[in-house]
């Protein structure tokens, strides 16, 4: 029997399950598939370690980005982490210092470029496109990197992984013992949940209700290309992130309920170049309540594209192949971090909005929490924190 089951192995079941193998104890991670296909199969990999705006989240910004810089020497194995500037695209008719007086609490403050200032920066940039750009100090990695550097330093500290379906939570008397599988029983005396948009239903199949919400989200992944993109590119007013705020999450129930759109799909225009020179741009998101809702390909890739071009007008056009997957959130943007009121040795680690700069930081926090160690922050991030709603 192992110490610790972890659920999913993502960005952040991965990077869990490699703290707790560090910090002394057995682990058992069980991913369903041998690839990613979750949120960490299409995220952008950017590190927006300028982004906190209360003290706690500075200061997991701070911690993020000093784990980041220094994961590759530690695990033995490149994660391609890089510094890179952002540019967040401001639209024709947005007023510059509105868009700018949003990021002022940020713990790093963005320099307001022109329309020309920002294409000399980025020159796939269409200066007839865009009213300007906010520049901040970014990084990056390559997720599928990340992950693979953490399983092999899990594996090799003893670390076990197992790729299979979980069914369901193994539950006896009023006790969680485990988990099941299509492979068969597997017993702990913990489980962490970190399975991103799937948490919520997977605990809901116990019983076990969890403020847990996510995004449909669609982007085009192209082979290795001779252009250059020198930035990562984003807009300065993020949809995905408005959506997520828009959603009537008090109607909790209703997430429970397949079938419902609860707002219109919206559209982010930005884009990504990986070290092998392959491109990511899109995203479009959509709020629906089946996380196995059908999509139509062709119409969501034609309105990538369409929206694309108008900021990055070679990108736009270029072949690629359009991917979806889930993005988890929570409804205070702060992701889910601890043990369930129903089962004390029960603990769901996911609703990551920022994964990059947040996981690695309080996966160690959670070890060494999980250890024994007073943690102030941990306990602020209780998925109990809603009170009764939960």
């Amino acid at each position: 029997m192992h110490d610790w089951i972890v659920i999913g192995g993502g960005i952040t079941g991965i990077s869990l399950s490699y703290e707790l193998q560090k910090a002394g104890f057995s682990v058992l991670l069980i991913e369903q598939h041998q690839h990613l296909q979750g949120g960490s199969s299409l995220g952008y990999g950017g590190i927006s370690y300028w982004c906190g705006t209360t003290p706690v989240t500075q200061q997991l910004c701070q911690e993020g980005i000093a784990r980041q810089r220094e994961l590759s020497n530690e695990l033995g194995m490149d994660t391609e982490f890089r510094e890179i500037d952002l540019l967040l695209t401001l639209e024709h008719d947005a007023d510059p210092e509105a868009i700018l007086a949003q990021y002022t609490n940020c713990v790093i403050a963005p320099t307001l470029l022109s329309a020309q200032e920002a294409c000399d920066r980025e020159p796939q940039l269409n200066p007839k496109g865009i009213g300007g750009a906010l520049l901040f100090p970014h990084a990056h990695i390559n997720l599928d990197s990340f992950v693979a550097a953490h399983s092999q330093a899990m594996q090799k500290l003893g670390g076990e992984i197992i790729y299979a379906k979980v069914d369901r939570l193994l539950i006896e008397g009023d006790r969680l013992v485990g988990v099941a599988t299509e492979q068969g029983e597997f017993r702990s005396n913990k489980v962490a949940v970190c399975a991103g948009a799937m948490s919520r239903a997977l605990l809901r199949a116990s019983g076990i209700r969890s403020r847990i919400y996510y995004t449909h989200a669609e982007a085009i992944d192209t082979e290795p290309v001779d252009l250059e993109l020198r930035s990562m590119v984003m807009p300065a007013d993020t949809k995905r992130y408005q959506l997520e705020r828009a959603t009537n999450i008090d109607q909790d129930s209703i997430w429970d309920i397949a079938g419902h759109e609860l707002l219109p799909p919206s559209v982010d225009a930005g884009a990504i170049q990986f070290g092998d020179r392959r491109i990511r741009f899109g995203q479009l998101s959509r709020v629906l309540t089946d996380p196995y809702a059908a999509i139509d390909p062709i119409q969501s890739e034609a309105v990538i594209r369409e929206y694309v071009s108008k900021i990055l007008p070679k990108i736009g056009d270029l072949k690629g192949k359009w991917r979806n997957c889930l993005v988890s959130f929570s409804r205070d943007n702060l992701p889910l971090v601890g043990s369930l009121k129903e089962y004390e040795n029960l603990h769901l680690f996911s609703g990551f909005t920022s994964p990059t700069v947040y996981v690695p930081t309080l996966s160690r926090r959670f070890a060494a929490h999980a250890s024994g160690q007073i943690d102030s922050i941990i306990p602020l991030l209780s998925p109990t924190r809603f009170g009764n709603s939960v």
